[in-house]
């Protein structure tokens, strides 16, 4: 099968494509080579590198939002990946107008491309998030399953970090979140996710298009950028730790997200885009399992054999939930799909690709503290 695959040059796009080409299949790679991400690159992009000469891959540098660039791209295309975003939720917070225009614009470019010129597509996967979910589901003792949506700003102020019922005030307790969850998305970046997801499926429906979102949870592994200080929380602790400096974690480092690997994000990608059973529906991608940012930060320096103690903040960043974590049982189902790498070996994994790159990260992290303070995005 011949699969466009669009930000196929960024952390996910660049494993997914590696499997795609493993199984057979031609690949057409879009990325504009995000200078945040990818830092300045002349020729192929780092992470295509090893199929520069795979005559079943074609890789061409421009933008999504672009018709110019897309309606070549799809000659023959028989499946699309729409990976392309910008990625951030602190960084949305104060740059709107950028988030909206790459996530939100571009996926309707795709879609407008899609029914206005003639392709062969008869797949679209579009990449989702967690982040659309806001806070998770939790459980009350006295009201049962809840869906809290913001934190009372009192609380905050004080350093009550947990959260309440929102019918008995009580403190609840996280459960797993499955994708009947209402979603409440709480930063630009989620909202544009939420938008993106819609956008798709509803097309989908309405061309009789087979559609899926995967709702990713937190992703981390090798190739995620270590410079982009609005990356996912591993490749910044391992920034800060790498360059000798400690990490800086938000609230109490209580807060828990979902870890899931890029490499099992990857073959979700892959089976959602060759397998039927997921066709019109919007599924997480997550391990199921709760970890708090302070137990990554211990794994990891435990793994690099350091000991700088992290400085916790005792702050909020707006747009910060507390806890999240994925009931992945609908995927499992309808794609036969499990994750496969524990948050252990992952992490190590992370270090070993890290440490073999042999370059030294550019810590760009009390940069970003600054941008959101001078912003009044921490509290």
């Amino acid at each position: 099968m011949k699969i466009l695959v669009t930000g196929g040059a960024g952390f996910v796009g660049s494993h997914t494509v590696d499997l795609l080409l493993e199984q057979g299949h031609e690949v057409v790679v879009v990325d504009n080579l995000d200078p945040q991400v990818h830092g300045t690159v002349s020729g192929s992009p780092p992470n295509l590198a090893a199929h520069e000469r795979n005559a079943r891959l074609r890789f061409i540098r421009g933008d999504v939002r672009d018709a110019a660039v897309l309606t070549p791209a799809m000659a023959g295309v028989e499946a699309v990946l729409h990976l392309a975003a910008a990625v951030g939720v602190g960084q949305s917070m104060y740059q709107p107008y950028h988030y909206c225009s790459v996530n939100e614009v571009g996926t309707a470019q795709v879609l407008d491309v899609l029914v206005n010129t003639k392709t062969a597509v008869r797949k679209l996967v579009v990449a989702s998030s967690m982040s659309i979910y806001g806070e998770g589901t939790y459980a009350c003792r006295t009201c049962g399953e809840v869906y809290p949506q913001t934190r009372q700003a009192e609380d905050l102020s004080a350093g009550k970090w947990e959260i309440r019922c929102t019918r008995c005030a009580a403190f609840v307790t996280p459960l797993p979140t499955g994708e009947t969850k209402p979603l409440v998305p709480t930063s630009i970046y989620a909202i544009g996710k939420k938008t993106q997801e819609e956008l798709v499926l509803c097309f989908g429906k309405a061309y009789q298009l087979p559609s899926v979102a995967l709702r990713y949870f937190n992703i981390y592994g090798p190739r995620q950028s270590l410079n982009n200080p609005y990356t996912g929380v591993g490749a910044i602790f391992m920034s800060r730790l790498m360059n000798g400096k400690p990490p800086i974690i938000f609230e109490d480092g209580g807060q828990s997200r979902d870890f899931i690997h890029v490499r099992d994000i990857a073959r979700a990608n892959v089976l959602a885009l060759t397998t039927p059973g997921g066709d019109y529906q919007a599924m997480n991608v997550g391990c199921g399992r709760s970890v708090s940012v302070l137990q990554v930060y211990q794994m990891l320096a435990g793994i690099l054999n350091v000991s700088i103690a992290p400085t916790i903040a005792g702050k909020f960043r707006a747009g910060d939930i507390r806890h999240c974590y994925s009931d992945p049982s609908l995927a499992t189902r309808l794609l036969g799909w499990e994750p496969q790498v524990k948050l252990e070996e992952g992490l190590r994994d992370l270090v070993r690709w890290s440490v073999e790159s042999g370059v030294k990260p550019v810590d760009r992290v009390e940069q970003c503290y600054q941008e959101l303070s001078e912003k009044k995005l921490i509290v």
